[in-house]
């Protein structure tokens, strides 16, 4: 399996891990601002953007990045990451604590936190629509349910797109198995954000995680929904920047 990527820049690594609703493109602005002092890698994960999934494969997303960042030499990194890729983040850094510096998490979910009564009501729609046939309607089912209402129009076609395409690729594919593997152990410093504006689920995600890591400072950005790096761009820029390079 090859993994779509790209790097640019120079400087310390930084890799992005996209959400489960886009592919790398949802990064463009944070890599134009990055990359003038930062190597950034973006990924696509399987059956997203420019990645394939095979039909019955048996893979795990975190062994993925750790790929990527073997076959290019990085031996230490820091991360930013959103929704279930800052989930991959975690998997790869509990692996691999010593080659993790620094993660900027955006509404990651956490295990052992029990889904919220709305989340379950989304999750049974979107498997409603699809087990009818109706892609588009669960893509704009996702649109709805994970955007802020701070993004502006262009946003929300970029996630359509984006979300559009991995429906197509993983219905393609079929059943498939997806290694999830335990979070722990991590001592590098996490920052994490929530929106105000999304499944209260993952609110209780970011509480739990601080309670069972050791250096999570959490913030709730009280304009955001469930992908805040879209939602105001620059804003969340300087966010990104200042907590992959604190002062302290």
């Amino acid at each position: 399996m090859t993994i779509f990527y790209e790097v640019t820049g120079d400087g310390p690594a930084v890799v992005l891990v996209h959400a489960g609703v886009c592919d790398s493109r949802m990064w463009a602005r944070q890599v134009e601002d990055l990359r003038t002092d930062h190597r950034v890698i973006t990924l696509d994960r399987r059956g997203y953007g420019k990645t394939p999934l095979e039909a019955g494969a048996k893979y795990a997303d975190a062994a993925d990045v750790l790929e990527v960042l073997d076959e290019l030499g990085v031996e230490t990194t820091k991360v930013v990451a959103a929704s279930f890729g800052a989930y991959v983040a975690l998997q790869a850094a509990s692996k691999q604590p010593e080659r993790f510096s620094r993660l900027v998490l955006m509404s990651p979910p956490a295990d052992n936190v029990m889904p919220t009564d709305d989340l379950r009501a989304f999750g049974a729609e979107e498997d409603r629509l699809l087990e009818a046939g109706d892609v588009d309607g669960a893509t704009d089912l996702n649109v709805q349910a994970w955007v802020g209402p701070e993004a502006d129009d262009d946003a929300r076609e970029l996630v359509r797109v984006m979300q559009k395409r991995a429906f197509e690729v993983q219905l393609a594919a079929g059943d498939v198995e997806n290694e999830e593997w335990e979070v722990g152990g991590l001592t590098a410093p996490i920052t994490l954000f929530t929106g105000a504006h999304e499944f209260k689920f993952f609110a209780d995600c970011a509480k739990h995680l601080t309670e069972i890591l050791p250096n999570v400072d959490h913030t709730e950005l009280p304009w955001a929904g469930h992908l805040p790096s879209l939602e105001r761009p620059d804003e969340m820029t300087t966010l990104i920047r200042a907590a992959l390079t604190p002062t302290d």
